[in-house]
C-alpha cells in the first residue's frame, strides 16, 4: 500500500477543546490547556505515526471576535491554516453558545473553503443523548461535512473514529518527520508554555490574557545531573506584577513549584528553576514585542 501523509488543522472557537484533543491524539502533552479563552498562541504541530500513514495535526488559536491587535493576529493565524492543510477538523461545543459560534465560523470562513472538513462535536458527555441528534441534523444541512463525529476529547472518546475518517482523505505523500518525533516544538518552547499554563491557571480576570513567558537560559549541569532554567513572566501593567508575585511571594512560588514538577517530568532530570516577573507595557498592542518574545 502506498504511504499516505498530510496536514490536519484543528480549528474552532476558543475553549472548545482543541488542545485537549491534540494531546489525546498524541497520548502525551505538548499543548497547554486552560479554562481561560485564547490560551493557544501558536500553530502547534503534533505528529501521529500509523502503519503506512503519518498525520501532522495542527492545533490553532481559537477563532473569536478579536479587538486587541495580538488577538486579531491569532485569529488570522488560525484562518490561514484552512488553505494550507489536507483535512480540517472543525470542533464545536453542543451548547447554545457553542452552536452559535460554530454557525458563525461556517458562514464566515468555511463556506469559502474546499478542503475536506470533518465536524467534531466535543464534550458530548456533558449533554443528554437525545439532544445530540438535532445538532447533527442541523449542522449536516449547514455544510457538506465529510463526517460528523460526536467525541469527548477530555475522556478520549472517539479518537479512533477521528483517525479513521481523517486518514481516508489524506493524499499519498512522504514521511515529513522522522518516525520517533511527536512534535516540532523545542524543549525550550515547551518549558516556556508550561510556565505560562501554570501562571494562567493561577490567576483570573484580565491577568491571564496579559501573560507571556520567555526562557532566557536553559543550561545543562552534567556534574549535578540537572538543568538550570531561568525564565521571565511578562505582564502588561505594573499592578499585575504584584498579583503574579503574590503576598510574600506565594503566587510566584506556587507557579514555580507546579512548573518545575511538570518540566522535570518532561526532561527526565532535576530542574533548578528561576522565575522573574517583568512589565512589558501593553505588549499585545505592539507587533515588535511579539517578535521579541517569539510570539510571531
Amino acid at each position: 500500500m502506498a504511504f499516505k501523509s498530510g496536514f490536519v488543522s484543528i480549528i474552532g472557537a476558543s475553549n472548545v477543546g482543541k488542545s485537549t484533543l491534540l494531546n489525546a491524539l498524541l497520548r502525551q502533552k505538548i499543548a497547554i490547556t486552560s479554562s481561560k479563552p485564547q490560551t493557544t498562541r501558536h500553530k502547534i504541530k503534533g505528529i501521529v505515526n500509523l502503519p503506512d500513514i503519518q498525520l501532522i495535526f495542527i492545533d490553532t488559536p481559537g477563532i473569536h471576535d478579536a479587538t486587541i491587535e495580538y488577538n486579531k493576529y491569532l485569529v488570522k493565524l488560525a484562518v490561514e491554516t484552512l488553505q494550507e492543510v489536507d483535512v480540517i477538523l472543525f470542533m464545536i461545543e453542543p451548547f447554545p453558545w457553542g452552536l452559535k459560534d460554530g454557525k458563525k465560523i461556517i458562514s464566515t470562513y468555511l463556506n469559502q473553503i474546499e478542503v475536506p472538513c470533518i465536524l467534531l462535536i466535543n464534550k458530548v458527555d456533558k449533554i443528554a443523548k437525545p439532544q445530540l441528534l438535532p445538532i447533527i441534523e442541523e449542522f449536516d444541512k449547514l455544510y457538506p461535512f465529510k463526517a460528523i463525529l460526536p467525541i469527548s476529547a477530555k475522556k478520549q472518546a472517539g479518537l479512533e473514529d477521528i483517525l479513521k475518517e481523517t486518514t481516508a482523505y489524506l493524499p499519498e505523500g512522504p514521511r515529513y518527520y522522522p518516525e520517533g518525533l511527536f512534535t516540532d516544538i523545542t524543549e525550550r518552547q515547551l518549558v516556556a508554555e508550561i510556565i505560562r499554563e501554570k501562571a494562567i491557571n493561577s490567576t483570573r480576570e484580565e491577568v491571564p490574557h496579559s501573560i507571556a513567558t520567555e526562557v532566557e537560559e536553559f543550561r545543562d549541569i552534567p556534574d549535578k545531573n540537572m538543568f538550570y532554567i531561568a525564565a521571565t513572566i511578562y505582564i502588561e501593567k505594573a499592578s499585575q506584577k504584584g498579583i503574579i508575585i503574590g503576598k510574600k511571594g506565594k503566587m510566584i512560588k506556587d507557579i514555580g513549584q507546579l512548573s518545575r514538577k511538570e518540566i522535570e517530568g518532561l526532561l527526565g532530570r532535576k530542574v533548578y528553576l528561576d522565575l522573574f516577573v517583568r512589565v512589558k507595557s501593553y505588549w499585545r498592542r505592539d507587533p515588535r514585542t511579539w517578535v521579541e518574545l517569539g510570539l510571531k
